[in-house]
């Protein structure tokens, strides 16, 4: 089961949930995925976050799949950051696409009257909400075989130096070039996919 968290001003139409979805439907996996629209404060977006992943687990119990990390949670940007705190509370898989590896540093900038990407709705961005990220602060992964990092050299928001740093001894993809928003992701989605399903596939790479 795969539970995408987007990134900050970011939904679930975002162009890698969307060839995430696409690509589990047509694996007829629809009914495990779950992409929800995330709300603006990181305390509701985290709880959030973590009814659907329970949710997910008990759908897997009672399949007989009992053991956490058949659940991977994939977080792009801000959802990276999400979706590591997630796989350190829940021990699940986790799949970080350009994560915000200091999440309340970063976001600092933004705090004010911000829009949504992809349909212009206008939202606050609270100060308060950076405790709130200090409040989901991970010292660092406590198993990093449940990680697989991907992080651009050619990220324009974030530093990809800081991402494989912090997930050093983790399952690492750098790739060259590329941007924030991985505009190749469909080049590594079938690695993302093996990784989250346990399902081996054949990766044609550049």
């Amino acid at each position: 089961m795969i539970l995408y968290l987007h990134g900050f001003r970011s939904s679930p139409a975002s162009f890698k949930a969307r060839l995430l979805a696409d690509e589990m439907a047509r694996r007829g996996l629809s009914a495990d995925w779950r992409c929800p629209q995330l709300p603006p404060s990181p305390a509701d977006a985290a709880a959030l976050a973590m009814s659907l992943a329970r949710g997910q687990l008990d759908a897997l119990a009672r399949r007989g799949q009992p053991s956490p990390r058949a659940l991977t949670v994939i977080g792009s940007s801000l959802g990276g950051y999400y979706a590591t705190w997630l796989a350190e509370q829940l021990d699940c898989k986790a799949v970080l696409l350009n994560p915000a590896v200091h999440a309340p540093r970063d976001l600092a900038t933004q705090v004010g009257r911000q829009s949504m990407y992809h349909s212009g709705a206008p939202f606050e961005f609270r100060a308060e909400y950076l405790n709130e990220l200090t409040a989901l602060e991970v010292e660092r992964p406590t198993s990093p075989e449940r990680y697989f990092l991907i992080a651009a050299t050619g990220d324009e928001v974030l530093d990809w130096r800081e991402m494989r740093d912090w997930y050093a001894g983790c399952r690492q993809r750098i790739v060259d070039g590329s941007d924030h928003g991985l505009s190749d992701f469909a080049v590594w989605m079938p690695e993302v996919l093996e990784f989250a399903l346990d399902v081996p596939t054949r990766i044609d790479r550049p």
